[in-house]
């Protein structure tokens, strides 16, 4: 996979759909639905960054994105309740490694549709567009230790629990144990 192909994909980020879900780009008009979830501290337990103070933050955040999309340097999708048209989560790529055709994806969902599938529905989605339009051969997503939600919806969709790298991130001043899921296009497509 060239950097180049990464550009042309997400600085024209293509709307996906799944049977609940439109995945699209996040626009500042969805300050309020970040806020919702990305205030609480129960969603960023086990995620790198901490909550958002206030609204005016995630409206900032979310602005500030508009130019990484154009420069086809910001790889998630917002996730978008198709019955009520609610953004919900983010879903995408957190990073690529162009020399081995492999990529890390992340997630999060606001908690009233946590245990109702939308993770994986999402996760899912992203997966099979990085494996048919990203001719990825390797997809991994990452867990800080004790996040069991998070490793129930990689098995879920197929990936394989690999192991723990001990205390190998430090996370909010703390060494955190981080455990990898991965799948291989292979195994996809075997799916």
């Amino acid at each position: 996979m060239k950097k180049e192909t990464i550009f042309r994909v997400f600085s024209r980020l293509p709307v996906l759909q799944t049977e609940r879900l439109t995945l699209r780009k996040l626009t500042p008009r969805d300050a309020a639905d970040m806020f919702d979830y990305a205030h609480r501290p129960d969603v960023t337990r086990y995620l790198t960054w901490n909550p958002h103070p206030d609204i005016s933050y995630s409206k900032e955040y979310l602005e500030y994105l508009q130019g990484r999309y154009a420069g086809g340097m910001y790889y998630d999708w917002g996730i978008e309740e198709k019955a009520s048209g609610k953004m919900i989560g983010t879903c995408g790529f957190t990073s690529f490694n162009c020399s081995h055709d492999k990529a890390e994806i992340g997630y999060v969902i606001h908690p009233d549709y946590w245990g109702k599938g939308i993770a994986a529905e999402a996760v899912k989605k992203i997966v099979a567009f990085g494996f048919e339009k990203l001719n990825l051969h390797r997809i991994e997503a990452k867990f800080i230790e004790g996040n069991l939600r998070s490793r129930r919806v990689m098995e879920k969709v197929g990936m394989t629990f690999e192991g723990y790298e001990q205390e190998s991130m430090l996370i909010k001043g703390k060494y955190v144990t981080i455990g990898t899921c991965a799948v291989l296009k292979s195994e996809w497509e075997s799916q």
